[in-house]
Order: structure tokens, then C-alpha cells, then sequence
């Protein structure tokens, strides 16, 4: 069906079977049986084969295409990109369709699905209904995701290739239909700003992008031996076509300002432009055409009342094109990448429909046996050369500061009015932290959580006990050869152990949580006192004098105080250098 834009044809592919050769390699490299992936390797049969018979403009083609490409990226860290099948291609684009290309690589199959995506998308984009702003913003859409595919296949795909690429993807052509389709993408929100009646000042600005668009598709098809003749002419025509478009636009936004004479001499550029693209009439269809012929038949009524205008009322001079000044640019339109194909491990985390990567569970022998013996020998590296030393010091000076009774005796030589240092700072931490008052916000919310959770829990309770009396009531009704289904605990066996688990949690959870009220209520008045004002503290805690000191006691105190201060700095960076230590072993993953 002929139309003013283009789409990108499928790249078609003979039946291969992939499991076989993954078969073969698992009995020979790994040490699982392959009959424990039974399941994975007919299911990498059935997404391919859905894959590449997805040869007709229908969204479910979407996710049929990313799944398989996203399981392909999953697959390519699993196995060699020469796993051993020849995956078989013909062209899209060229003079050689009817001649196939076949690889043993699996980046060369991950290629071809994804041109197949971007060529969806064209084809979606051209099914639409244009002819309302709904349809202009979904096509927009498509023609962005369909770019977004076709940069990722040439920046990140094909790079990886390891072979030479198909003589259609190379990069001066991938280039050549990126513009295209990024220029498709822009007309279509220049077309829903026209039908929208937006300002003309910005619909030139938007058909001057356009007009770029194009120009740059032209100008790499020209550079590529595969992008045709036929598809170069509608590219060149189109340039022209929206340069003549913008500076019609611009006419009429001078009109509006009446700058008469600068009306006049758009309306000349663009009528110049559109006899330029009219020049490509042999090789454009009659669509694109009949587009020049409209457009060239309002300029050439708008410049010839223009110039009468200007001639007999306004007599303004006509700048010549070189005064005039350049249009802005107002590119809408850009390459989005779907995350499926940008980021495929995100989209195979069992949550969404992709379901679970393939193969997950494939791991060789020798790197469990690699792995395990890393890990012993990490643990023992770091237990006994760095922790186990740093708590031995550490243990000993504490042992040594107890034998010295300290910081006892000095504290008590020095309190104040019988309250030590060491309580007052406890005590004012305790206030800093707004005491027992936090420690029952803390509380009531736990009690809030808990009570969401348990009425959450009962709800899902009360749904899988209500499922289970109906199907009960079924099978009463029907009988058990009518009613053949698996009964409800049976059927939804993991839905219920999950049942089991959290009602486990929950009455630890509960258990835990009288714990801590039991030890909150036996601390509930020491905490009240700390956190009270210093003279409650001080009546509280029975006072004593202060010892007289002679100087030189006071000078020796003030040297025990300093090198008492000096030990705890350093029990506080051996314990944060232990806690690192301990971090690092555990996000240590090879």
C-alpha cells in the first residue's frame, strides 16, 4: 500500500533448533546432566520459533521479539557465541534478499531479532490512523523506539559481533535508516502540530528539523550500497519538500508581523524548494507527490497575492535569500531505547512477563569447587590475620585497664558531686536522642506495621480458604469426574508453604516484639531518669565530695585522663576497621 513514509521490511529465517546443540555442549562441558533443563531447552525452541514468525504489524510481536533477545543477551553468558548452530538469514534491504547468510553466532542471531524489532515498530507506525492527533503521537512513538532499537544495534550489537557484519548492517546503512526513521517520527509531530493549529512560528521550526532529518538519511543512503535508489529520491524529495514546508510557515508567521517584504521572499525560497523536490517526481510515489503538488499549488497563490499586495499597498523591499535569517530548529523527535533491549537482565527477574532467565541454575563443577574454596580460605585469611588480632590487642588492653582498675578510680576521684563524666555523657546522649519518648513513637508504629501486616495476611488467608470452599463445593456439586482439577492446596501448593512461612514470621515477629516491651518496661524508669533534667539525675544518684589533689596528683590525672581518652579512640577505629573488613568479605563476589 503506497504512502508518504517508509518502513523497514522483515529479515526472514530457516527453523533451527537450538536446544540440540545446547544439549550437546552441557554433556560435554559442564558436570549437570542436561535432562535437568529439560524444561529450558524446549522452551528456547518455543520463543524462538514464536520470535521469528512474528512477520506482521501486531504489538504482540513486541514482547515476543524482546523476550527472545533479552533470553539470547541471558544465553550469551552462559554459553561461547559459537555454541554450534549455523542461524540462517536472508537481507531486508538490497540487491541480494534471496541470498542467505548464516553464522555460527549467537550475537549475529541477537542482530538480526533485534532489526526484526525496529522493523515492528516501522510497520506499527505505518497501521495507525494518522489522520487523528492520537494516532500521529503513537506512530511518534513507534517511528523513536524503532531509531532507539536501530542505535542500540549499531552502537552495542554489532561492535560485540566478533565476525564481519551482514553487508545491510553496516554502518553507513543502520545510519541511514536511524535518520530515517527519527525523520519520520519528527513529521508525524510536525503533522499533530499542524492539526492542532499551533503557531506557525513553531511549526516552521518543527518542519526545518524535519527538513534536516531527511537530508542526513539522504546523505548517509548515498555512502551505503545497500539503501536503494527508490528510497534515496523519497529521502531527497522529503528534504526539499519540508524545507519549502518550513518556509511556508515562516511566511505566514511574517504575515502575522507584518514583515511584508521578508513574507515574500520565503514564499519565493519556498517555492524554489518544492520545484527542487518536484525535480524527484519519475522515482516518488504518487502519495508523496500529490503532498508537492498541494503544497507548491498554497505558495504559489500565497506569493502571487503577496507580491501584490506589497507592490501596490506596502511597498516594503524584498530581501534577497542570503539577508534572510536562518530558521530554528525544534527537534521533537529522538532514539529511545526500550529497556527490555537496553537493559534485558532487569526485564528477566521472574517478576514481569519475561518470567526467569534460562539456564540459571547452570554453573560448572570446577567453579563450585573454585568458588568454595575462596571462600574458606578468604574467611580464614581475614578471621585470623586481621580480626582475630585486633580483638586479642584489644582484649588485653582491657584486661591490662582492668587490672589497673581504670577508668573506675579516676572517675571516682574526680566526679562531681557524685555524678561521673561517664554518666553525664550518657545521660545527655540519652537526651539528644529524645529518650523513652522515641523509644514509644517507635513502639506505637511497630504496633501499627504489625497490625497492617496481620490484616493483610488475614485477607490473603481468607481469599485461598474462600478459593478452597469453592472448589469443595464444586466438586460436591459435580462430582470428581466432572470436576477434575487438583484441589486447592494441591494446586497452589507454594502459594500455600509461602502461607505457612509468614505466619511463622509473624508470630516470631510478635514473640520478638514482646521481648522488647517486657525489657522496655523493666528499663522504663532508669531511661526516665537519664532523660530527665540534671538535678533529677543529681538527687537521684547519692553525692560525695570532691578529694583535695595536690598539683601534682592533678597534673598525673590529667595525663591518665588524655591516654584513657587516647585507648577509646582507638578501641572505636579498631572496631570500625573490623565492621569494613567484615563488609568487604561479604560483598566480595567472584
Amino acid at each position: 500500500m503506497a504512502s508518504n513514509i517508509l518502513f523497514l521490511p522483515f529479515r526472514r529465517t530457516n527453523a533451527v533448533s537450538m536446544s540440540a546443540a545446547i544439549k550437546q555442549y552441557i554433556s560435554t562441558k559442564y558436570d549437570q546432566h542436561p535432562d535437568m533443563f529439560k524444561k529450558d531447552l524446549d522452551t528456547i525452541d518455543q520463543i524462538r520459533s514464536n520470535a521469528v514468525n512474528s512477520l506482521e504489524a501486531h504489538i504482540s510481536g513486541v514482547q515476543k521479539l524482546t523476550l527472545y533477545a533479552a533470553q539470547l543477551v541471558w544465553i550469551g553468558g552462559k554459553f561461547p557465541i559459537d555454541i554450534g548452530v549455523d542461524f540462517t538469514w536472508y537481507p531486508a534491504l538490497g540487491f541480494n534478499t534471496q541470498n542467505p547468510e548464516s553464522q555460527n553466532n549467537l550475537r549475529f542471531e541477537l542482530a538480526n531479532i533485534l532489526y526484526n524489532l525496529a522493523a515492528l515498530y516501522s510497520q506499527l507506525a505505518l497501521s495507525l490512523n494518522r489522520s487523528t492527533s492520537d494516532g500521529l503521537r503513537a506512530a511518534c512513538n513507534y517511528f523513536c523506539q524503532a531509531a532507539g532499537v536501530i542505535a542500540h544495534l549499531k552502537d552495542t550489537v554489532i561492535p560485540d559481533l566478533r565476525t564481519t557484519p551482514p553487508e545491510d548492517m553496516d554502518t553507513m546503512t543502520l545510519e541511514s535508516i536511524q535518520q530515517l526513521l527519527l525523520a519520520q517520527a519528527q513529521e508525524c509531530f510536525w503533522s499533530k502540530a499542524v492539526k492542532d493549529g499551533l503557531k506557525d512560528g513553531l511549526i516552521a521550526k518543527l518542519a526545518a528539523k524535519v527538513c534536516d532529518l531527511y537530508d542526513q538519511a539522504a546523505d548517509y543512503g548515498t555512502k551505503s550500497d545497500i539503501i536503494s535508489t527508490e528510497w534515496i529520491h523519497h529521502m531527497t524529495a522529503k528534504h526539499h519538500h519540508f524545507a519549502a514546508a518550513a518556509q511556508y510557515r515562516a511566511s505566514r508567521d511574517c504575515l502575522d508581523k507584518q514583515k511584508y517584504g521578508e513574507e515574500v521572499a520565503r514564499l519565493r525560497d519556498s517555492l524554489v524548494c518544492v520545484n527542487e523536490a518536484l525535480k524527484e517526481s519519475r522515482w516518488i510515489n504518487k502519495i508523496v507527490l500529490a503532498d508537492l503538488n498541494g503544497l507548491k499549488a498554497r505558495v504559489s497563490e500565497d506569493l502571487k497575492r503577496a507580491e501584490k499586495d506589497n507592490d501596490v499597498i506596502y511597498l516594503i523591499p524584498v530581501p534577497p535569500k542570503s539577508e534572510l535569517k536562518t530558521l530554528d530548529r525544534a527537534g521533537m523527535a529522538t532514539a529511545r531505547i526500550p529497556q527490555e533491549v537496553s537493559d534485558p537482565y532487569s526485564a528477566l527477574d521472574g517478576k514481569g512477563a519475561f518470567g526467569q532467565p534460562l539456564f540459571a541454575r547452570l554453573v560448572p563443577y570446577a567453579v563450585h569447587v573454585a568458588v568454595s574454596i575462596y571462600d574458606e580460605r578468604k574467611e580464614r585469611l581475614v578471621n585470623t590475620t586481621v580480626i582475630d588480632e585486633l580483638e586479642g590487642l584489644t582484649q588485653k588492653l582491657r584486661d591490662l585497664l582492668q587490672s589497673l582498675n581504670l577508668p573506675g578510680s579516676l572517675q571516682a576521684l574526680e566526679k562531681p558531686l557524685g555524678l561521673p563524666p561517664s554518666l553525664n555523657t550518657h545521660a545527655e546522649e540519652i537526651r539528644q536522642q529524645d529518650g523513652l519518648h522515641k523509644l514509644r513513637r517507635s513502639m506505637h508504629e511497630i504496633s501499627k506495621l504489625k497490625a497492617n501486616d496481620a490484616a493483610m495476611y488475614q485477607e490473603g488467608v481468607g481469599l485461598l480458604k474462600t478459593e478452597a470452599e469453592d472448589d469443595n463445593k464444586a466438586r460436591l456439586k459435580y462430582g470428581t469426574e466432572r470436576w477434575n482439577r487438583q484441589p486447592s492446596r494441591e494446586a497452589a501448593k507454594n502459594l500455600y508453604t509461602k502461607v505457612d512461612e509468614i505466619d511463622g514470621y509473624l508470630k516470631s515477629a510478635a514473640s520478638s516484639d514482646d521481648l522488647v516491651k517486657n525489657k522496655l518496661k523493666e528499663c522504663e524508669g532508669a531511661i526516665e531518669i537519664l532523660g530527665g533534667t540534671a538535678r533529677d539525675l543529681e538527687s537521684y544518684v547519692p553525692n560525695s565530695k570532691r578529694t583535695t589533689m595536690t598539683p601534682a596528683v592533678e597534673r598525673a590525672v590529667d595525663g591518665l585522663r588524655s591516654a584513657l581518652s587516647e585507648v577509646t579512640k582507638l578501641e572505636h577505629r579498631r572496631k570500625k576497621k573490623i565492621q569494613e573488613v567484615r563488609e568487604k568479605v561479604k560483598y566480595d563476589d567472584i
